[in-house]
């Protein structure tokens, strides 16, 4: 079995830790391992499997020997790195916005298009957080019954914003609790010209907003959706819309799915409920009667995206609810990130340098 040299880029960052972490518990058989950060990290030590590993900055010769890049550095890092480690043999994927609507990039979530990574050049994206749990639930249901269109509804955790956006909300909570003015200087958006405080309060803006009032977050939800399950970041076949809201929880994103199927003769609550608790990567909790429904917190460490409330519209024969939890920085970045870099190594997509 061949071993690999795997690189992590972005490594002390809130993903970067994880990735790390979801590494050691991969299936990926690591020859070595590499860390790689900006230069104010250069130096200081993690672990691998207990083995202390020093990072490095991160240069495009810091690539030299490497099969698989793992990245969360940042867009402009990755839009400057990773042709770099490409030009050297390495495979990338790529856990920022930098690559996603890129046609020559595959967009993937293992459980819905692991089949896209075939047709890779060397860098496979991540989508963003808030699309990746969507489509895990509803693939199945589009397979199952057809899907004409999508409005969601988004409560997006405090840590989707960043390790220092996190630190700023927790640090609002308590001054709001001492009674003082909370201090706001990166939500909704660290560049904005205004700030809100995120504690005790609702954002409905994340990222910047477009011409046509929607932000690029809810953007990037409506056309990844598309590229993810129709390979079109366009296509007309299902209709998306979405609507993402802050929300002052660590970690966690929570998700309002209302969805139409195709074919609603076919469909029920109970079908639909039965589809979702035999999907891969999904675990069903939806038993009203014991109030058993998805919650950040309990998603909270665990590789799976969580799904409940599942209800028909009363009001709209065909159309139904759901509820979609999922652990932003895991599912929503570094295990979907991972799990694609498993997917490649199973599919013979890394080559290696012979040494």
């Amino acid at each position: 079995m061949s071993e690999y040299n795997v690189a992590i880029l972005g490594a002390t960052g809130a993903v970067g830790t994880r990735l790390i972490q979801q590494l050691e518990q991969s299936t990926i058989p690591v020859k070595s391992v590499k860390f790689l950060a900006s230069s104010r990290s250069a130096g200081k030590q993690l672990k691998f499997h207990n083995q202390p590993v020093t990072v490095e900055e991160a240069k495009p010769e810091s690539f030299e020997g490497v099969d698989l890049v793992l990245a969360s550095a940042g867009g402009d890092v990755s839009k400057r790195l990773l042709p770099e480690a490409v030009k050297r043999g390495a495979v990338c994927v790529d856990n920022t916005s930098a690559f996603r609507m890129d046609p020559d990039v595959p967009l993937v979530v293992p459980e819905v298009n692991a089949e896209a990574l075939t047709r890779h050049h060397g860098i496979i994206a991540n989508p963003n957080c808030s699309t990746i749990q969507m489509v895990v639930a509803l693939e199945p249901i589009r397979k199952a019954f057809g899907l004409k269109q999508v409005i969601v509804s988004t409560y997006q955790a405090a840590s989707g914003a960043g390790q220092q956006a996190w630190n700023e909300m927790n640090a609002q909570a308590q001054e709001h609790l001492d009674g003082k003015e909370m201090q706001s200087t990166i939500y909704p958006v660290k560049g904005g010209a205004k700030h809100y405080p995120l504690a005790f309060n609702l954002l409905p803006q994340i990222d910047v907003f477009e011409d046509d009032g929607y932000t690029h977050e809810e953007w990037k939800m409506i056309h990844e959706t598309k590229k993810i399950m129709l390979d079109d970041m366009d296509a007309p076949d299902i209709k998306v819309t979405a609507t993402c809201v802050r929300v002052p929880v660590g970690i966690g994103h929570g998700e309002a799915v209302y969805f139409e199927v195709a074919n609603p003769k076919e469909a029920s609550r109970e079908k639909i409920q039965k589809v979702l608790a035999k999907a891969p990567g999904v675990v069903l909790q939806d038993d009203p009667d014991q109030q058993l429904y998805p919650q950040p917190i309990n998603a909270e460490g665990k590789r799976e995206t969580f799904v409940g409330r599942v209800r028909g519209d009363q009001e709209n024969p065909g159309n139904y609810h759901m509820w979609v939890v999922a652990d932003n920085l895991l599912k929503g970045a570094a295990w979907n990130t991972v799990q694609i870099a498993e997917k490649l190594v199973e599919k013979d997509l890394v080559s290696v340098t012979n040494r």
